[in-house]
């Protein structure tokens, strides 16, 4: 990755981690003792109560213990690539949704214990790393817009009633995988969409103050057992669809590419 922090201060994509990356060295790839600081700043730990700190990434042993989530919970650890986007935008996402990274950890932790040798990772870690890499935290402020998109009405959404959307929808990316395509997106970059039924006086909060009320609500929800029973629990989201995310979508029949936007219903999870 080319490190070039006014693009992605400038890219909507980044709206969530808009007040970390702006803390970041302007001139080059921030280290890792940079950002263990910001964690420290910030009194960032796990749910096992642990400070994080982010260290050099080593090979993985074969015992439960070292493995990659469990040593994250227990000591506040998370293995991290120098020089490497992916794992910097998954630092990111623990500094800007700290509560929810924890939960998310957490669940993780004790599923590798309860299912350590099972042969299968389990529905509960799959739901848990689609929304890790993927997840887009969505806060509305009209029902009926949620619906639209729960029910993959992509073009009633984001074109019929675009100006509705806009003032009524705010979408902050939670997955580092995510993040990472973000410079160069492809038409088909589809997310795991949590949506979050908000007062409309909420949007208007900044930026900063919208994503720790995100945070609250997004950990609230994967704290509750039932969220972690179907990879069909979130709503697909396509992202270039997002008014403003990519200038294509200023045409309508951007929104004609049944290969992206796909008709159809989904179960939806909402907090």
């Amino acid at each position: 990755m080319v490190w070039d922090r006014a693009a992605l201060l400038a890219s909507p994509w980044f709206g969530s981690v808009h007040a970390v990356l702006a803390r970041l060295p302007q001139e080059r790839f921030p280290s890792l003792d940079e950002l263990s600081a910001l964690a420290r700043e910030r009194g960032v730990r796990t749910a096992g109560g642990a400070p994080l700190a982010f260290v050099p990434a080593v090979a993985r042993g074969k015992r439960v213990e070292d493995q990659y989530e469990v040593r994250i919970f227990r000591t506040g650890e998370v293995p991290t690539r120098a020089d490497s986007s992916h794992d910097l935008f998954n630092a990111l996402a623990w500094l800007a949704f700290p509560r929810t990274k924890a939960v998310l950890n957490r669940h993780h932790h004790d599923e590798l214990l309860r299912r350590w040798g099972a042969p299968q990772r389990g529905t509960p870690r799959d739901v848990l790393t689609l929304f890790d890499e993927g997840g887009v935290v969505v806060a509305c402020a009209a029902p009926e817009l949620a619906r639209c998109l729960a029910e993959f009405r992509w073009k009633e959404l984001f074109w019929t009633r675009r100006r509705e959307a806009t003032e009524a929808m705010r979408f902050f990316v939670f997955g580092h995988a995510i993040l990472e395509r973000a410079p160069v997106p492809h038409k088909g970059v589809t997310a795991k969409a949590l949506v979050v039924d908000i007062a409309h006086e909420a949007l208007a909060l900044p930026t900063s103050s919208l994503v720790e009320l995100l945070d609250e609500r997004a950990a609230a929800y994967f704290a509750r057992p039932e969220s972690l029973a179907s990879t069909r629990a979130l709503h697909p989201l396509p992202v270039l669809g997002i008014p403003g995310w990519a200038p294509e979508n200023a045409d309508p029949t951007f929104y004609d590419d049944e290969q992206v936007f796909r008709p159809g219903r989904t179960r939806a999870g909402a907090s």
